[in-house]
C-alpha cells in the first residue's frame, strides 16, 4: 500500500501490477462512512473479487473527529442529537428531504480529486467503479450525478436517498448506469426504507439497480462481498 495526495484528499492504494496501486488496470474507488478512520475500508481488496490488475482507492474524509479514540473522520458533520430525538420519539427521520449541511463542501473535495486523478494516474473513468460506504455511499452518489464522468458502475452499500429535490432531476442523465446497492433491514443507523427510495428513484431515471437485502444491521456481511465482487468483475472485466 502507498498513500498519495489527489485533489487535496488523502489517498491509500493497493492492488494493481505492484500492490501498490501500480499499472494500468481497472479502477475501484470506494470512500468510507462516518466515524471510521481513513483505511477502514482498505481489506475489502483483498476479499472482492476482481480483474488482475485492479487498482483500489480509498479517499480519507478530511474531517477529522475529536471523540477520544482512534482516528475517526467523516465526510460532514451529522446532527446526533436530532437523530437520537428522532429515535426517542419513534420517529423514522426522512433524509430524502434534506441537504445536509456540509454535503456541497464535501462534494467539491470529491470532485477535485476526481479531477486530478487522471492527472496522477493512468486512469480510464470507463474501467472506473466507484462508490462506498453508508456517507460514504451518498457522497459518491450526490458526486456522480453532479458529473458526466462514463463510470463503469455504483456502488451503494447502506446509502440512503438524500436531497430528493435535487438529485431527481439529475438521476435521468445518468440513465443506464450500472448500479450495485445494498442494506440491511435491521439497519438502525439509516433506515432501509430510505435505501428502497433511493432503488425506486434510480430504477425509475433508468439507471440499471442491483438489489440485495440482507438480514442485518449497518453492516457489509459476507454474502454482500461476494456479490459485489461479481458486479465489480462483470463492469470491470
Amino acid at each position: 500500500m502507498r498513500e498519495a495526495s489527489l485533489g487535496g484528499l488523502k489517498v491509500r492504494l493497493v492492488g494493481g501490477s505492484d500492490g501498490r496501486g501500480g499499472g494500468d488496470g481497472p479502477a475501484v474507488v470506494l470512500l468510507h462512512g462516518f466515524g471510521a478512520p481513513g483505511d477502514d475500508l482498505v481489506p475489502l481488496a483483498d476479499v472482492i473479487q476482481a480483474p488482475r490488475g485492479t487498482r483500489w482507492l480509498f479517499p480519507e474524509a478530511p474531517l477529522s473527529l475529536s471523540m477520544g479514540f482512534g482516528d475517526s473522520r467523516a465526510w460532514w458533520i451529522i446532527d446526533f442529537a436530532r437523530i437520537q430525538a428522532d429515535r426517542d420519539a419513534g420517529r423514522i427521520r426522512d433524509l430524502s428531504v434534506e441537504v445536509p449541511q456540509g454535503l456541497a463542501l464535501a462534494r467539491e473535495r470529491v470532485l477535485a480529486f476526481l479531477k486530478e486523478l487522471p492527472r496522477q494516474l493512468p486512469i480510464d473513468y470507463k474501467q472506473t467503479v466507484i462508490g462506498g460506504f453508508s456517507q460514504g455511499a451518498m457522497l459518491t452518489c450526490d458526486a456522480v450525478l453532479h458529473t458526466d464522468y462514463p463510470f463503469a458502475g455504483l456502488v451503494q452499500l447502506s446509502g440512503n436517498l438524500l436531497a430528493k429535490d435535487v438529485w431527481s432531476p439529475l438521476m435521468p442523465n445518468r440513465r443506464g448506469l450500472p448500479v450495485f446497492q445494498s442494506h440491511g433491514v435491521q439497519d438502525d443507523i439509516l433506515p432501509a426504507i430510505g435505501a428502497e427510495r433511493l432503488r425506486d428513484a434510480l430504477h425509475r431515471a433508468g439507471l440499471a439497480v442491483e438489489w440485495h437485502s440482507f438480514r442485518g444491521g449497518h453492516e457489509i456481511p459476507g454474502d454482500v462481498l461476494r456479490r459485489l465482487g461479481l458486479f465489480v468483475t462483470k463492469r470491470l472485466g
